[in-house]
């Protein structure tokens, strides 16, 4: 029996905005949240010990992290090195740089020939020896459709032709490598990728206009023992018949708000041939906390809002405060007290808004002097309009398409200016897909 670690979706160095500096180490407490999480996975691989471990990709925001980050990283991974666990690197959208061409983020572990280690970036089957037997990884990355195909066989395409097109060469592209395996060793897929039935969360927002859609039906094989997914955040199982059993781990540590209820792990899988027993193993992360109140019918709501604060517990969470109330309430909140009933909490916002629409006040998150990623403004901005629920999904989704059609846009643009060199386009490139948005 193999023992296999499976987990995904580090984001080492993201959500910044929801710690602060430690003093003592000069780093964002988020970021030692993360490392904090990371270590605990890596304790496990160590301590049971694990015959592989298998990392379904977003080891970090984007392709370029900080050598800091880099460093906290590759400081946890080391220890698998040390303790000779076989380990694959798999690279998701955020391994990638924009154009995803190649996993920058990750490469330099086959670069500096790290032994054990292997990083999937391009559909290969890797034959891995362990301590109880060979198992057989077919590793497929992030594909984006410069990966499969060229620019004139998507003109003038829709998106969904553009799938199809896509999945079209993506089967015999897999079906290649099936015919590749040896049947007695146990198989497992190793992919980074948005499944056509999964429920998904902040992963929606992070991957506009990148990638395609998989049907499930293409990762149900007889000749896969287990299909070890990563991108989408929340933890499940994508074949209730598990056979062969499809999950994502989901995240190790939580992104935003948006996961806030979603339990947070990683998977510890027996594995044989024709046989995969798995269990979803829970790490203890920080708490997000979210306390919306209406106070605009309270008599006195700045009494109402500290003792509904007080019956929650904040302490070391990230919690934001939202509440409603009306315009002649305003002068009735104290906000010294407010700040001093969340004291408790590791940090903490404080959204208010008028009950009456035409009144509402400027969101704080939105005001003229911030500058922030479009679809996480659209997002702030539909949660707190509770009369636009019903459509939001609608909202979210043609915001993803308009910027999907302004990326591609741009890009073919950038082709058309032949006298730029190759160092100003890529600075050109890097400014459009940074650009942000300022609300006034």
């Amino acid at each position: 029996m193999i023992k296999i670690l499976h987990l995904s979706d580090i984001h080492m160095g993201s959500g910044f905005s929801h710690g602060r500096i430690n003093p003592e180490t000069g780093l964002n407490t988020r970021l030692e949240d993360f490392m904090k999480t990371l270590s605990l996975c890596i304790d496990k691989a160590i301590a049971e010990p694990v015959d592989l471990v298998l990392f379904g990709g977003d080891a970090f925001p984007d392709a370029t992290p900080p050598p800091y980050v880099q460093e906290a990283f590759a400081s946890q991974f080391r220890r698998l090195v040390d303790a000779k666990i076989p380990t694959v690197l798999l690279v998701g959208n955020h391994d990638q740089h924009s154009q995803g061409q190649g996993g920058a983020s990750l490469c330099i572990y086959r670069t500096l020939g790290v032994p054990g280690f292997v990083v999937g970036d391009r559909i290969a089957t890797h034959r891995i020896p362990t301590r109880h037997g060979m198992v057989q990884v077919i590793t497929l990355p992030w594909l984006t459709r410069s990966a499969l195909l060229t620019k004139p066989e998507t003109e003038n395409l829709s998106l969904t032709d553009i799938n199809k097109l896509l999945i079209d060469r993506l089967e015999p592209v897999l079906e290649g490598e099936i015919r590749r395996l040896d049947p007695e060793a146990p198989t497992v897929v190793l992919a980074h990728l948005m499944a056509d039935n999964a429920n998904l969360g902040a992963e929606r927002l992070l991957a506009v206009g990148k990638g395609f859609t998989i049907p499930l039906s293409l990762l149900i094989r007889p000749c896969f023992d287990y299909v070890a997914l990563g991108h989408v955040h929340r933890h499940q199982n994508l074949n209730k018949s598990n056979d062969p059993p499809i999950i994502y781990p989901g995240s190790i540590e939580r992104v935003d708000f948006s996961e806030e209820k979603e339990d947070k792990g990683y998977i510890l899988l027996e594995l044989e041939k024709g046989k995969a027993q798995w269990e979803f193993c829970p790490l203890p992360v920080r708490t997000f906390r979210t306390i919306d109140v209406d106070v605009s019918s309270s008599d006195d709501p700045q009494a109402a809002l500290l003792k509904t604060i007080g019956k929650k517990d904040i302490k070391d969470a990230v919690v934001r405060l939202i509440y409603k109330l009306r315009s002649e309430q305003l002068d009735e909140i104290e906000t010294a007290s407010i700040h001093q009933a969340l004291s408790e909490a590791h940090i903490y916002s404080i959204q208010a808004e008028l009950v009456s629409q035409l009144a509402r006040p400027r969101l704080p998150e939105l005001g003229s002097s911030a500058s922030i990623d479009p679809m996480e403004a659209l997002k702030t901005y539909l949660d707190n309009r509770e009369d636009l629920k019903d459509i939001s999904g609608y909202m979210v989704e043609a915001a993803q398409r308009l910027l999907a059609a302004e990326e591609e846009a741009w890009s073919n643009s950038l082709d058309a200016e032949d006298d730029i060199d190759k160092s100003s386009k890529k600075q050109l490139q890097t400014s459009n897909k940074s650009g942000q948005l300022r609300l006034l």
